[in-house]
């Protein structure tokens, strides 16, 4: 007989044994969950307490969700069922039990950023009343793709920048982000995370955030913000990512890049080519 309950913050154990019990036979290349790893979560991305429901068989557990919690809304983080146990309604009475909770406790929109080749994933959360709200690119530049550019303006200079120099001017705005890419994240993650800068005497005309411990394989950078608010063809833009090639960085990526973020025709003049898709579904909590 199956059996469903919500967890506590005394969990951790539970929940990484049924990730990876559930979620790794799905992703093989992603490393293990561990109890560090799962901690540094709920840290990073608000990983919430009450938004981790785990499925049971007996003792073992069969099916996982986890939910991030933020003031705009719920991130489905992760929902799997273990392979053995698909197509039993499993999953889908994880997500609905999530609606009914949150249509009580709030907040009461619920999203998840779900990879275009997931198309059983996808028709779940279809099936179960959620709508495609937007497409999510991943994008990659290899060491050399950057064009070169115009020289930029000598009275500008590149310096390094931090997420809390980036907040004191005012420069990070409410926008349509991923979740791992939002200014929430980046605040959480700052000492993780470097960057740097096109100034002038007056202020920064651009800047590039990424991981300032690289990722994996080596050789790799994530970016996770990249803006200019200076009309110069995207010769600033240029420069921070040839210097950022120029730190033995050979494949930089820019996960999850919605649209009105920074435009295809930008990223391709940039040299950075689409790697993979994201599809964005959306809906409100409600009691069923």
């Amino acid at each position: 007989m199956s059996a469903y309950r919500f967890c506590r913050t005394d969990d951790v154990g539970l929940l990484v044994e049924a990730l990876n019990r559930c979620w790794s036979p799905y992703f093989p290349d992603e490393p293990l969950m561990t109890p560090a790893t799962f901690k540094r979560s709920i840290r990073d991305l608000q990983v919430w307490c009450s938004s981790y429901m785990v499925a049971f068989s007996g003792p073992d557990p069969i099916g996982i969700l986890i939910g991030a919690k933020r003031a705009s809304g719920t991130l489905v983080y992760k929902i799997a069922v273990h392979p053995d146990h698909r197509r039993q309604g499993h999953a889908r009475h994880l997500l609905t039990s999530l609606g009914s909770k949150l249509a009580i406790l709030g907040p009461p929109r619920i999203m998840a950023e779900i990879p275009e080749t997931l198309e059983p994933v996808r028709e779940l959360f279809r099936a179960t009343g959620y709508n495609e709200e937007a497409l999510l690119t991943d994008y990659v530049l290899q060491a050399g793709g950057s064009p070169e550019r115009a020289p930029r303006d000598s009275a500008s200079f590149i310096v390094p920048v931090t997420v809390d120099d980036l907040a004191a001017n005012g420069l990070f705005e409410d926008g349509p982000f991923c979740w791992e890419r939002s200014v929430e994240t980046f605040t959480a993650r700052k000492d993780d995370i470097a960057g740097l800068a096109v100034a002038s005497d007056e202020r920064i005309e651009a800047y590039v955030l990424y991981l300032a411990g690289g990722a994996e394989p080596a050789g790799t950078s994530d970016i996770l913000s990249l803006r200019c608010f200076v009309d110069d063809g995207g010769a600033r833009l240029a420069e921070l990512l040839q210097r950022l090639a120029a730190q033995g960085m050979s494949t930089i990526r820019f996960p999850k890049v919605h649209s009105d973020e920074m435009s295809n025709d930008r990223l391709a003049a940039l040299g950075f080519l689409p790697a993979a898709t994201h599809r964005v579904y959306a809906g409100r909590a409600r009691s069923n």
